[in-house]
């Protein structure tokens, strides 16, 4: 416990690898103590929680000053092997708390975050089951959700280059040509946060 505290004092990562001694079975952390904060202040830094998955060498939970990267999760995470692909991510991007990082091998297609969610017929990352984040989606990728279409895509972006990022979801009843049935429709397929 003093390590961890102290690695949260001079703002370094903490890897939190998942071990079999540490898992009830492949890829399940042991839920018989109970979780940490998920953001939490030590030594007067403030920390996010990050899981790191996939082509990198400790995959696991890492542990990183707030406004840290996806750069530097990976690197927390003992950096990529050799067969890693990452131009599918976007290594310049603010990491959330619970946010999970899959870093994909070469040939295999990255994924946004699984996140459950209804399709409603939509193709790309809201079809995939992903939720599509608000803040940072694409005209293309708002555009794979149900029922909106280019003008009202547009109508987010415009809002949210005007207004900044969207706190909640809740703000989407603030753009034009969201009105409260298209706003219940969307509610569980977009989120404000990173992925």
């Amino acid at each position: 416990m003093a390590w961890h505290l102290w690695q949260s004092a001079v703002g370094q990562p903490i890897t939190e690898p998942l071990t079999s001694s540490s898992a009830k079975g492949p890829g399940m952390p042991d839920t018989s103590e109970p979780p940490q904060s998920e953001v939490t202040e030590a030594g007067g830094s403030v920390l996010v929680l990050v899981h790191v998955a996939g082509a990198v060498q400790k995959p696991g939970v890492v542990s990183l000053p707030v406004g840290s990267r996806v750069f530097q999760a990976i690197e927390a995470a003992g950096g990529v092997v050799s067969n890693a692909e990452l131009n599918g991510l976007n290594l310049a991007e603010v990491v959330t708390d619970g946010a999970k990082i899959q870093v994909p091998v070469v040939g295999e297609v990255s994924q946004p975050a699984p996140v459950a969610g209804s399709s409603g017929g939509a193709s790309g990352p809201a079809a995939a089951g992903a939720k599509v984040n608000i803040n940072t989606a694409s005209l293309d990728e708002l555009g794979t959700l149900p029922r909106v279409g280019p003008v009202t895509a547009q109508g987010i972006i415009d809002w949210r280059n005007e207004h900044g990022p969207f706190a909640s979801v809740d703000e989407l009843d603030a753009v034009d040509g969201i009105g409260p049935k298209l706003m219940e429709s969307l509610k569980d397929l977009v989120t404000v946060q990173g992925g």
